[in-house]
């Protein structure tokens, strides 16, 4: 009767107990894990009309250069296959597209958890005459609804630290690109010079939320956004956690000072 009894209150407790020891940041918060992707969730949400005049606003447009630059970097040529992860607007895609000089176009898989999101890219890829190059797909990054050894590129934009499980992603990326495969990131990282880092800090706190409330009537979600960068892995521990998802060649370029910085590695 007393192992009945014992079984039954650990059937009860111990869920209850795990959720609160397996936590995680959202922002600068501390949450369940199983509560973090709802929350990015509806940031997102909130934000999926307005991201891009935000972005434009934010950076005073130079993330269009960095996404550039991405795309330089990365160097695609004639057949190459790639996926865009957290990519629902279709910002990285469409350079991507633009940069392929050849008539008939690779078909892009973008892969988004918010529909939201993947509205706005639908939208932006019908207006832009891409619609038949870009597969839109909704889909956890840390569990791709994507068959092993599928792509040559794996692409994720501003889009991996608003994950609970980094490590998880890296791993994805790993399965599903194609052995030779690229793995390549572009997200807000740390700065190290002093000077830079305090005036930085000070517009990312003080001035971003505002133009978040003005420009989108949302603080909350960009001040989400600000928090989130400063609790992302810094270069060489971000550059740790590629490499031991067995990519090599892992390498990263620092851009403005380390405000934004690009991974990459093989899977060789």
């Amino acid at each position: 009767m007393m192992t009945r009894h014992f079984k039954i209150l650990c059937d009860m407790y111990i869920p209850v107990l795990l959720s609160i020891l397996q936590q995680t940041h959202f922002g600068y918060q501390t949450v369940p894990e199983d509560e973090k992707e709802e929350k990015v969730y509806e940031v997102f949400e909130n934000v999926a009309s307005k991201y891009d005049l935000m972005n434009d606003a934010m950076s005073a447009g130079v993330h269009r250069l960095w996404k550039d630059h991405f795309i330089h970097r990365m160097a695609p040529v004639k057949g190459t296959s790639l996926i865009d992860v957290a990519g629902g607007t279709g910002d990285i895609a469409f350079r991507f597209l633009n940069s392929i000089n050849q008539q008939i176009k690779p078909l892009v898989t973008v892969c988004d958890i918010n529909q939201a999101m993947l509205d706005v890219g639908k939208s932006r890829s019908e207006s832009l005459g891409y619609l038949s190059d870009v597969n839109f797909i909704k889909g956890n990054a840390e569990c791709l609804p994507i068959e092993n050894d599928q792509f040559d590129v794996f692409t994720i934009a501003y889009g991996i630290r608003n994950c609970t499980h980094i490590d998880k992603v890296i791993q994805e990326a790993y399965r599903v690109l194609k052995p030779g495969g690229r793995f390549m990131c572009l997200e807000f990282s740390d700065v190290k010079n002093p000077i830079i880092r305090q005036l930085y800090d000070s517009y990312s706190f003080q001035v971003i939320p505002v133009m978040g409330q003005v420009l989108a009537s949302d603080w909350k979600s960009y001040q989400y956004l600000v928090e989130s960068i400063r609790q992302f892995p810094n270069q060489e521990d971000f550059k740790q956690m590629i490499k031991e998802a067995g990519f090599k060649m892992v390498k990263y370029e620092n851009l403005t000072f380390g405000v934004s910085a690009i991974h990459s590695g093989f899977k060789l």
